[in-house]
């Protein structure tokens, strides 16, 4: 079915949770273990359905922000998001303590078990008014960025908008572009440091009320991380410091010399070459053949996927006024259907987004055959897996998108994924020190970022920004408000989509069947276990982001950008 005729009804919550509520009755008064498996396959089917219109609801209102129906139809859901969660645990709860369950382990696997238990450590009814202060506090923030209405160049841009500035091969332009973005975050710095400050203190009194120490534990409960703790990624961390933190610096002086600068400041940092970074050809029509093309040469499910998201308006990519910056991928079960939601600029992240976005929509598709509900997606690490190697496999074909500055593009995507590892831990090491200490004033968060920044980027240089140069970058990265603890993943999975990439300098098929092996899997196992039995090292593996770093290295110099 075509996006636009999916239709959208308010879910009835008094008869959602009397039907919930007959199911756990079921649950909890069966005779056999089989009375407890249809009652299992009931809160599926109950669950999709809620779960359907919340992200319609989503997904249109993320489109225009400035629609009040699905404005409030947000407002209404993310109010109830709370209430579905203290529905789920008592169905899970039941589940979890069944006394048939040993014969329900055989049915529907342990690993629903386990995620269920960490599900259930991570709720309890007494933070539902946390939950719903949570969501309306990042809504707050999203509507904030995506109400950025900028006078540049004639035009009033958004801040996605604003991006092809950021890496015009005039400095002029680049520095105008980055004034702007400061002014705009400067003009509400008191606004994000309130909303911040409100998300730390609302995380950690829920964590306080289920019995933490402070919001670090409970967020990696959220993360479903059931198989690594604070201690695995700290150590990862380490290494990334050790190993990939010089590889970074070195680009940066190599681009240095390469835009001919006496040195590189924040302004410079997104230009990869003097003549202009490589842009994708042709106008978003164009770009979108170009994908066709591009998946019916990769594989035969490759290209039946792209078909399907074109038939069926399942990619919504152009900016416009109103619409949410940023981009995701979601999933309606009632239609089998992934979606892609994302903002083309005009720069080479348009490309990105059909290879990247299309990773986790891929999975998606693939995944179809999964019934359970609790394993067709695994954990946020393993599908950032799946969209960051995609990206690696589309490389044969950026001709298509790039014409002469392909090998330029190719150059600029590997460097650009060893220099954002360290960003990324950054990210995450700036959230485990606030959560740690959750009474930090702003001013100490923001000296507390700049500490980091020296230790994973020694060369970063503000130009005595106002904002950004005063510890103000994090705030821009809507994750740490939105989704804690979500950004080491990104690290994680960029580690593993490297390693894709040189098992397909050796044998690109080979390497495609293990990719395509490791996406059927969806989430039937723990991320390290699905590495495993694809024949993959695990991130957290001794030597091995030294043994990717050198690797990369090797590759980045045989290249002749």
């Amino acid at each position: 079915m075509r996006f636009s005729e999916m239709p959208y009804e308010r879910p009835d919550m008094e008869a959602f949770q009397k039907e919930a509520g007959e199911i756990i009755k079921a649950v909890e008064e069966a005779q056999n273990p089989q009375q407890q498996l249809e009652a299992h396959k009931a809160f599926t089917a109950l669950r999709k359905k809620f779960s359907d219109m919340a992200t319609l609801a989503n997904i249109r209102n993320s489109l225009n922000t400035e629609d009040p129906f699905y404005e409030q139809e947000k407002n209404f859901l993310d109010e109830n998001e709370p209430l579905i969660q203290d529905i789920q645990t008592r169905f899970y709860k039941a589940l979890v303590s069944s006394r048939f369950r040993a014969e329900l382990e055989k049915s529907l696997g342990s690993l629903m078990f386990l995620n269920a238990e960490m599900d259930l450590k991570a709720f309890d009814p007494a933070i539902i008014p946390e939950l719903q202060e949570e969501n309306k506090l990042t809504t707050q923030y999203q509507k904030l960025l995506a109400s950025a209405q900028l006078e540049f160049d004639g035009k009033t841009l958004t801040l996605s908008q604003l991006g092809p500035y950021m890496e015009s091969p005039s400095r002029d332009v680049r520095k105008g572009a980055f004034q702007k973005r400061t002014e705009f975050f400067m003009a509400h710095e008191k606004e994000l440091d309130e909303l911040y400050d409100k998300l730390v203190k609302v995380r950690t009194s829920m964590a306080r009320k289920l019995g933490f120490k402070d919001f670090v534990e409970l967020g990696y409960l959220r993360m479903g991380r059931n198989c690594y703790g604070p201690d695995e990624v700290a150590r990862f961390r380490e290494q990334v410091k050790k190993h990939l933190v010089p590889l970074a610096t070195m680009l940066r002086e190599q681009q240095r010399e390469r835009l001919g600068l006496e040195k590189l400041t924040y302004i410079d940092s997104p230009l990869f070459f003097r003549d202009g970074n490589p842009k994708p050809e042709g106008t978003p029509e164009e770009i979108f053949a170009a994908g066709r093309k591009m998946y019916d040469m990769l594989s035969p499910e490759a290209s039946e996927f792209f078909r399907f998201m074109l038939d069926n308006e399942l990619m919504d990519v152009l900016s416009r006024k109103g619409k949410a910056p940023g981009g995701y991928m979601t999933y309606i079960y009632t239609y089998e259907s992934p979606f892609i939601f994302a903002n083309f600029n005009g720069t080479s992240g348009d490309v990105d987004v059909l290879t990247h976005e299309c990773g986790h929509a891929f999975n998606g598709y693939l995944t179809k055959g999964i019934e359970l509900l609790e394993y067709k997606f695994p954990t946020l690490e393993a599908c950032e897996v799946h969209s960051m190697s995609m990206e690696f496999f589309a490389m044969p074909w950026m001709k298509l998108f790039f014409g002469d500055k392909t090998e330029a593009y190719k150059y600029m995507h590997l460097a650009s994924a060893l220099l954002f590892i360290p960003y990324g831990c950054l990210v995450d090491e700036f959230q485990h020190v606030v959560y740690a200490n959750p009474d930090m004033t702003p001013k100490e968060r923001k000296e507390a970022w700049l500490k980091l920044e020296k230790e994973y980027q020694p060369h970063m240089d503000y130009e005595d920004d106002p904002f950004f140069g005063k510890g103000g970058t994090w705030q821009r990265q809507t994750h740490i408000y939105t989704a804690p603890f979500y950004y080491i993943d990104y690290c994680l999975a960029q580690i593993c989509a490297l390693q894709f990439r040189s098992l397909m300098v050796k044998d690109y098929r080979a390497a495609w069947e293990k990719y395509i092996s490791f996406s059927k899997k969806g989430g039937t196992m723990t991320f390290v276990d699905l590495l495993k039995s694809t024949g993959l090292k695990s991130p957290f593996d001794e030597g091995f982001v030294k043994e990717v770093a050198e690797d990369s290295l090797k590759a980045l110099n045989e290249m002749k950008p």
